[in-house]
């Protein structure tokens, strides 16, 4: 991390703390120490307070009493609502703008789902196609004139199952799983209707809150 370019220290050095939690060497409740990682990364404390703040606004720091930082810790009933919210708001955001997907988005779209199948056909993980679901999303949010609510949405339910529970979102549903689950996804958004592709939406991930509130801090 010495060659960090100066001009995006903060967002390095959020990077570099999203990756620790990934690892799980800085697992849900732990505290976040921002002088032991300025001295580890042998920088100043202000690049790293600013990275702090990065990761407080996408969900995955708290802020405690003293101003000392934690990894956010989640019971089972705030994993359902996140879900339930970034759910609702994603539905309701891609509904809204239904009309504005064009036939290259579809084609991009289905192109993904594809490349899912093809893991899943051949016994690939879930781990293997993370980075094609974040692609798949990403051509959702891209019709959304709202960045508020991608931003929301993105806090909601990214933060959890990308970084903070990664290790049990990825068990939650098998890679056929995920390739029939987009593919709802794509079927609806052909329709063209409003009203389906809200109804799909929401439950997309509805049902992987309540899969994933199983992982509560709370759950014995």
């Amino acid at each position: 991390m010495n060659d960090i370019i100066k001009q995006t220290y903060s967002d390095q050095v959020a990077a570099y703390v999203r990756n620790l939690i990934l690892d799980d060497k800085l697992l849900p409740g732990a505290p976040v120490e921002e002088a032991a990682i300025a001295k580890d990364l042998s920088i100043s404390r202000a690049p790293v307070r600013e990275a702090m703040q990065i990761l407080i606004r996408e969900g995955l720091l708290e802020a405690h009493p003293q101003k000392r930082k934690y990894v956010k810790k989640l019971t089972a009933k705030q994993i359902k609502n996140s879900y339930f919210a970034g759910g609702v708001l994603e539905a309701a955001a891609v509904a809204k703008v239904i009309q504005d997907y064009t036939q290259t988005d579809i084609a991009e779209l289905e192109k993904i789902v594809k490349a899912m199948r093809d893991i899943a056909t051949n016994n690939g993980s879930i781990s293997d196609q993370v980075p094609l679901d974040t692609d798949f999303h990403d051509i959702l949010f891209s019709r959304i004139d709202n960045a508020l609510i991608v931003e929301l949405c993105k806090r909601s339910c990214q933060g959890i199952s990308k970084f903070l529970l990664y290790k049990h979102w990825v068990k939650i549903y098998t890679p056929q799983e995920v390739v029939e689950r987009h593919q709802i996804i794509v079927d609806a958004l052909k329709t063209k209707e409003p009203d389906e592709i809200e109804r799909v939406l929401r439950e997309h991930y509805v049902s992987s809150g309540e899969r994933m509130a199983k992982y509560g801090a709370d759950v014995p």
